[in-house]
């Protein structure tokens, strides 16, 4: 879906498909007429955006052969859905019995995530729409933060360094500019705003910057009007949003609050939670690691790192972090300017919900449609064309 904020410019909004099972083209395209469609129709758009997450193979598939990819855009045209942004932060295998921590790899010391990230790029530079001239691509906060020696922390900014002249000669040679956001997460080598100006300051901004996710802002106890402020001070775009909200226990101890989450802490997913102590945050990197005694449940609430649906509530008597949802879309689109572009809701967990819904599409569409009255409440108007 496309918005048109007061200043004149388009916002997009999507959905990102990592929710899905697909690690090949068939399975993505698949994925596009059996989920995606019938979201746009349950919605009752004519366009909808739609946030592709493509495994390495895919992606390798796709810029090795014209067909495959034109064959992909085809099928995007043909059931009226557009990509803007792509979701490069899982390699592959993000839908493996146990996932956890291998999806922060390869980091961005390996070479591997440079040439995919840059794949990826060149993949969304040829689906962009035909009205559309700049996409996004969101990535990893460079690694898990152990280990992290100071050789690889090197290497990595030197691939940062190649990734920014990477971008500019793609857009040199087609006239898309595709940007990269580092989304800041619990537990990797910038889990907040702060680190995002520490590690990514004096990168170039017509290139990089951040993908702001606020699941995790959430979780890290950020203030949303502070983190907005500190990355525009800093010089750092936020070139994509994923609209997310963490789970929160307001009264950790209370017994119905540990039975709900125990039933959270299932084995694909890595749920980072965090609560706060004295105005510090306190965290742990797991969920299973808090119910076990690893924080303690006397003091400020819990926050997990469970992306929750954002239209209804989980389990009382937790609750999720949706006004904090809500500060941040205020934050970039409620002002005079629009600071943000693209929007992708992004809950990829409705496989591992204690109880997962029959009908995905509806969900989804849900989703969206909570979305969109967020979108329209701040004064855009929907773009019906």
């Amino acid at each position: 879906m496309r918005f048109l904020h007061p200043d004149g410019s388009t916002v997009h909004l999507g959905y990102c498909s990592n929710v899905h099972q697909a690690e090949d083209l068939d399975g993505v395209i698949a994925q596009l007429a059996d989920h995606a469609e019938p979201v746009r129709e349950r919605l009752g758009t004519g366009r909808l955006g739609i946030g592709l997450w493509l495994a390495r193979g895919v992606v390798g598939e796709l810029v090795d052969d014209a067909g495959a990819l034109g064959r992909l855009r085809s099928e995007l045209r043909a059931r009226g859905l557009e990509t803007v942004t792509l979701n490069a932060f899982p390699y592959a295998g993000f839908h493996r019995e146990v996932v956890k921590k291998d999806v922060y790899l390869p980091d961005w010391a390996d070479e591997a995530r440079l040439e995919y990230t840059l794949d990826c790029a060149r993949v969304l530079a040829a689906l962009l729409p035909d009205d559309v001239r700049q996409g996004s691509v969101s990535t990893l906060p460079l690694a898990w933060r152990t280990p992290w020696p100071r050789d690889r922390a090197e290497e990595a900014r030197r691939a940062l360094d190649r990734l920014t002249t990477g971008l500019a000669a793609l857009e040199s040679r087609t006239g898309r500019r595709i940007r990269v956001g580092f989304e800041p997460e619990p537990g990797c080598v910038v889990e907040t705003t702060t680190q995002a100006v520490r590690e990514l300051g004096g990168l170039d901004p017509d290139r990089l910057g951040v993908c702001l996710d606020a699941c995790h802002l959430a979780v890290q106890f950020e203030d949303p009007a502070a983190a907005l402020h500190r990355l525009a001070e800093a010089g750092l775009p936020v070139v994509k949003l994923q609209a997310s909200c963490a789970v929160e226990a307001a009264r950790p101890a209370d017994p119905d609050a540990r039975a709900a989450l125990h039933r959270l802490a299932e084995p694909r997913f890595l749920h980072q939670t965090r609560t706060t102590a004295d105005g510090d945050v306190l965290g742990v990197d797991d969920l299973p690691d808090a119910l076990g005694g690893g924080l303690p449940d006397a003091g400020g609430p819990w926050r997990v790192h469970f992306h929750a649906p954002l239209h209804t509530r989980p389990e009382p008597p937790l609750r999720t972090t949706s006004a904090q949802l809500d500060q941040v879309l205020a934050g970039l689109l409620g002002g005079p300017s629009a600071d943000c572009a693209h929007i992708e809701v992004e809950t990829y967990t409705w496989s591992v919900l204690p109880e997962p819904p029959a009908d995905l599409p509806g969900g989804i569409a849900a989703e969206l449609a909570w979305a969109r009255d967020r979108l329209t409440g701040l004064g855009l108007k929907e773009d019906p064309s």
